[in-house]
């Protein structure tokens, strides 16, 4: 099975758009590190991408990289740096 990971943009959208049913579909399951889960569950963030979060589905996984970020991502915000992280360690097929 291929390993997907997003970053959060791409989960908000889908949601919004009422199209995130299609990851699952495409690629089974979609992994997402904390701190993705952290902006998607923002106070700003839109109440249709909260309620959707607070009941994600089986196939939403997170999980945290195990190891530190390389210093050329330290211009990038919490949740890509993880995403990238995350996606690099688990040699992810895809990072959306």
């Amino acid at each position: 099975m291929a390993v997907i990971v997003s970053d959060t943009t791409p989960l908000h959208y889908l949601i919004l758009v009422e199209a995130v049913d299609v990851l699952p579909r495409l690629y089974g399951r979609v992994l997402i590190p904390p701190a993705v889960r952290e902006e998607l569950n923002q106070p700003n963030t839109p109440q249709a991408v909260r309620a959707w979060l607070n009941e994600s589905p089986a196939w939403l996984v997170v999980a945290g990289p195990t190891r530190a970020p390389g210093p050329g991502l330290s211009h990038l915000d919490a949740g890509e740096i993880q995403a990238i992280s995350l996606a690099l360690e688990n040699r992810a097929d895809l990072l959306l």
